[in-house]
């Protein structure tokens, strides 16, 4: 069969899948989300060795540490994927529910009713344990999903998505509700953009070229991110190790995510106590800083001249831009200037200035005295996330199940007309 009409087939069944969701029960659909979880725990050598293929392949093609690490499924990670089976399996169905209902003049009820997307279509690199959290937010959420990962996680997604089927047979759901393109050819990716007429929204997850391309391409809607250029603003009077803490975290803990920290701004008052503090506990970690001339001088021997490009750049690696400013009013500008509404935060103890932040600031999370790590779906409550969108239509932030369904009116009459 040609590619395309092989991905016109998968559609059809996605959509075919997606009303039979759309009208499962929520126990039929948290029974689907245990057996996973049973599953992953109970297959992980399975999964491991499917993993251990890629890893090989992706080092033998010179596949770079970040994208590796993305790759990468370990025993944690694993356990983290059954954890979050749970974690939704427990919250909520949204699907059916009121949220409000108001009584019009003329005795109509009006209100608005949680319902599934429909069909969404993800496209993704490296990460395979996006595959379980897209499909399990999905299924929750009514949705039926196609999912083209890398080619460089191929195996491990394939393995996955057996696991997948099997969760959703025995919990009597259709297999077609979660489907993994097979093919590495990149033909599919362009069928499946065209497919609008059975995939109502598409989400990209990987670098700008691949976001960028796919939103040239595709014939339905688009919810992404371009870029995670997260900021940190510490503040004049800031409790200085709570903010050597949280610079840390946001830099070390995992530089080649999104919601990592690229780019530390300082208040003049502030920066000769903390930015020296700063070099040598992160530059003992290996980070270099891209420092402004009135910062290198603090920060130490890690530390080099920034250059232009370097702020408003997501490095994805131990390298952090670091710019002192004499004023909320400057960090603002700056994030304004450079910023990809992805995750900004201020260091600070002056409530005013925590709140204007939040009011003013634009970015999907802004958090006061918090790691931008934080802007993740399983850290923020949502059990687990599909992607973080920066779209604002219709969603801001991280998508967990609720941002997987959308609102229609439901009108409860006893006969009127209109007049």
């Amino acid at each position: 069969m040609h590619i395309a009409e092989a991905m016109l087939d998968v559609g059809k069944r996605a959509k075919a899948a997606a009303r039979t969701l759309s009208a499962a029960s929520p126990a039929a659909k948290s029974a689907a989300l245990t057996n996973l979880a049973a599953l992953l725990r109970a297959r992980g050598e399975t999964i491991a060795q499917a993993n251990a293929r890629d890893l090989d392949a992706a080092q033998a093609q010179g596949l770079d540490a970040p994208r590796m690490d993305r790759l990468r499924l370990t025993p944690r990670i694993i356990e983290e994927m059954a954890a979050a089976c749970l974690d939704v399996a427990a919250m909520p169905d949204p699907v059916g529910a009121i949220e409000t209902m108001w009584q019009r003049p003329n005795g109509l009820q009006v209100g608005r009713m949680r319902v599934p997307l429909g069909v969404i279509a993800m496209i993704y690199e490296s990460r395979p344990n996006v595959t379980v959290d897209s499909g399990i937010l999905c299924l929750k959420a009514g949705n039926a999903v196609i999912l083209r990962g890398g080619s460089e996680a191929i195996h491990s997604n394939l393995a996955l998505a057996a696991l997948i089927h099997e969760a959703l047979t025995q919990a009597g759901l259709p297999a077609d509700a979660v489907q993994v393109i097979a093919t590495t050819d990149r033909a599919a990716v362009q069928a499946l953009l065209k497919l609008d007429e059975y995939i109502d929204v598409i989400i990209p997850r990987g670098g700008e070229s691949l976001i960028r391309a796919v939103v040239a391409e595709a014939t339905m809607p688009v919810l992404k991110h371009y870029n995670g250029i997260c900021h940190a603003y510490v503040d004049a009077g800031a409790d200085l190790g709570q903010a050597l803490e949280i610079v840390f975290n946001g830099k070390v803990q995992r530089p080649g995510v999104c919601n990592a920290l690229e780019c530390l701004l300082v208040h003049a008052a502030t920066a000769p106590a903390f930015l020296p503090m700063v070099g040598q506990r992160l530059g003992a970690a290996g980070v270099q800083f891209r420092a402004c001339p009135r910062s290198q001088p603090l920060l130490g021997p890690t530390a080099v001249p920034a250059a232009d490009a370097d702020f408003g750049h997501e490095f994805h690696d131990l390298i952090l831009a670091v710019r002192v400013v004499d004023s909320q009013d400057e960090a603002q500008d700056h994030i304004a200037q450079y910023g990809s509404n992805h995750t900004e935060i201020i260091c600070t103890r002056d409530h005013d200035h925590a709140m204007r932040f939040l009011r003013e600031v634009d970015a999907s999370m802004v958090a006061v005295n918090a790691s931008s790590r934080f802007n993740d779906g399983g850290q923020l409550g949502l059990g687990a996330e599909i992607g973080i969108s920066t779209s604002k239509l219709h969603s801001y932030g991280p998508m967990g199940v609720t941002e997987l369904t959308t609102t229609k009116f439901v009108v409860l009459g006893r006969g009127q007309v209109r007049e």
